[in-house]
């Protein structure tokens, strides 16, 4: 048993790291020097920082999921559910620094912040470990929201 929780922990936190992989080696080279030129908000931190949160906020995530799966029987609707979340998490970085889209990657932002909630919902009543893990997640996401929607306004 603890040997099955230890492999769909390692294989739980392989998925979600996907993302940002992912994310990142689509946008390495279409970031710059587009990024640098936009008007951004004096609510925009600095660069060095989303790093550190991201990587911070995707632990959570896995562990989330992860305490969530085990707590629920293994249910794979939820499983389904957190990859399509992963999935739309990964295109926003996709959208806004490949494609360019302000507009679309809010439209993006905001779906994943509506998979939040529901993933939130859902481990509310059966983790409350998932549950609580979630949340710094979803502050951050709609803090995201905030720094998209000045970027739409001000460029």
């Amino acid at each position: 048993m603890l040997k099955n929780k230890f492999v769909s922990f390692v294989l739980f936190v392989a998925v979600t790291f996907s993302a940002p992989f992912v994310g990142r080696f689509a946008t390495i080279s279409s970031k710059e020097p587009w990024y640098s030129s936009l008007n951004k908000s004096f609510l925009t931190p600095p660069d060095w920082i989303f790093a550190p949160v991201w990587t911070t906020l995707y632990l959570f995530m896995a562990i989330a999921i992860w305490h969530a799966w085990h707590k629920n029987k293994k249910n794979f609707n939820l499983v389904f559910i957190y990859i399509i979340h992963l999935f739309f998490n990964t295109t926003w970085s996709i959208v806004f620094f490949v494609y360019h889209s302000i507009s679309v990657a809010l439209i993006n932002l905001i779906i994943v912040i509506l998979f939040i909630i529901y993933l939130i919902l859902k481990y509310k009543d059966l983790s409350k470990l998932s549950f609580y893990l979630m949340i710094p997640y979803l502050l951050w996401s709609c803090y995201a929201l905030i720094l998209n929607l000045t970027l739409l306004i001000l460029n």
